[in-house]
């Protein structure tokens, strides 16, 4: 019984890290194409940097969860 708990633990851990990688490259992709956009358009207002800072408060979050909680 204890080797299916350990094994349900690492495998949850595991579809957080999946998670928070996916979570991760769709950020980078967006923001990429966000910048893009902006710096295509107006150099003179930069906007990019708003939803870069919001969208990383929530990387940063998921992070927390998907690393530093699964190691307990």
């Amino acid at each position: 019984m204890q080797y299916q708990d350990s094994f349900t633990g690492a495998r949850s851990g595991a579809e957080a890290r999946v998670g928070f990688y996916t979570h991760l490259t769709v950020y980078l992709l967006v923001n990429a194409l966000l910048i893009g956009i902006n710096l295509g358009t107006s150099t003179q207002h930069l906007w990019f940097k708003w939803p870069l800072l919001g969208w990383g408060v929530g990387i940063l979050a998921h992070a927390i969860v998907a690393f530093a909680c699964q190691e307990g």
